[in-house]
Formats: C-alpha cells, structure tokens, sequence
C-alpha cells in the first residue's frame, strides 16, 4: 500500500507530459480528490460527514475499489496539505475533463460543504476560486450550488429520522 501511495506521488510530481494514460488518470483522480479533500480542510470544524461526502463523491466519478477510494483520499490529504496552490491541479482537470466534468467537480465540492449542515465562509471561498480556475460560468457554478444544497435538504430529513430513531433506541 505505501509502494503504490509513493509511485502516486511520484506520479504527481512528474512533468504532465512525461506521463503515460494511466499516470494522466492517476492524477486526474487525484487532482480531483485533492480539491474536494481542501473543502473539507476549509471547514475548521472538520467532521465526518464531509470526509464520507469527498469518499462517495469519488465513487460516484471513479471506478475505485473502497481499498482504492481509502488509498486515494489518504494520498489527496498529504498531498492537499503541502500543495502551495491549485493551478497543477485545476490545470489537469481543465486538460483532461470536459465542461460537464468541471461542473460536477464544483457540484460535489457544494456537497462537501455541505456534508455538515453548516457552510463555512472559507469553504465558499475556496469553491468560488476553484471553479474560476476551472473556467465555470457564474451561472453554471450557482445551479452546481443549487443542485447540491436541494440534494443536501432531501438528505437532511433522513439523517434526522435516523438520529432520532437512535436517540430512541
């Protein structure tokens, strides 16, 4: 497991055109994971919820094993804490996904930021400079918000039937 977490690493820092199709899809699933694992890290009341909310929104965008999904995550927190900026990590995304693609990025960092019922005044930040380094229109980036935070309320009676149903038992 650290074998594979080094040669992703390593993979990182190579130059973009020193790097095969696999390593390109690496780091494009890396580069995604890092952006989502920095919402997470913009909250200083880091939880649960918005660590599983970065893990389902990987599944969701990868073919990854829950083995793959932990490795990958872990990665993208070290990787997410001596990251001096995003430009290698929006530059791949802009690169290698489609306008879609993007969209859903944003979309899922809404999710992140939400995961926790409360949005922190970093994370928005954060996911508005991101999406303007991912080229997302003002429009496209407000219904990604949209879309995540009508998800999130359709969630949110669930969660509290569950909690009260634990509070009962």
């Amino acid at each position: 497991m650290l074998r594979a977490l080094k040669d992703l690493f390593d993979t990182v820092l190579a130059p973009p055109s020193g790097r095969s199709e696999a390593e390109q899809s690496h780091f494009l699933q890396l580069a995604t994971a890092v952006l989502l694992v920095e919402v997470m890290r913009a909250d200083p009341a880091l939880g649960v919820d918005e660590r599983r909310a970065v893990v389902e929104a990987l599944r969701g965008k990868f073919t990854l094993s829950d083995h793959e999904l932990d490795g990958l995550v872990t990665l993208a927190e070290e990787t997410a804490r001596t990251a001096s900026d995003f430009h290698r990590f929006t530059s791949a995304l802009n690169d290698g996904f489609g306008q879609a693609q993007k969209i859903r990025v944003v979309e899922n960092m809404w999710r992140v930021a939400f995961a926790d019922g409360h949005l922190d005044a970093h994370e928005h930040h954060l996911i508005s400079r991101v999406a303007g380094l991912l080229h997302v229109t003002h429009g496209e980036y407000i219904a990604a918000k949209m879309r995540a935070r009508g998800r999130r309320l359709t969630w949110a009676p669930t969660a509290a039937v569950h909690c009260l149903a634990d509070r009962a038992a």
